[in-house]
């Protein structure tokens, strides 16, 4: 069976949300994206490239733990690189204003 192809991140991002239904995960990849955040204005405001190098680990690192290890699926990153670092960034801000639930 051929996987869907998604054409935009509004078709994506009900698939991105059922590929993180777990608690942990959903608490994984919001610390990662966080500390990706962090990171990015370290970076600026200390003029430090070490904290744009640690992006991909803090960000990947959190978010691959919750897939590999508590959803059991593979991140869509594989396959869709631009609309799950959006989605990424989309599931952070509606789970800190309340949008989104860490329960599912």
């Amino acid at each position: 069976m051929t996987p869907k192809k998604y054409k935009s991140l509004k078709e994506f991002y009900p698939f991105y949300l059922s590929e993180h239904q777990n608690f942990t995960s959903r608490i994984l990849h919001f610390i990662g994206t966080g500390l990706v955040i962090l990171s990015l204005i370290a970076a600026i405001l200390f003029h430090d490239s070490v904290y744009l190098i640690a992006i991909p680990f803090l960000g990947y690192g959190f978010a691959w733990v919750g897939h590999f290890f508590f959803e059991k699926n593979k991140p869509a990153t594989f396959q869709y690189p631009l609309y799950s670092l959006a989605s990424d960034f989309i599931l952070f801000w509606e789970l800190l204003n309340g949008r989104q639930s860490f329960k599912v």
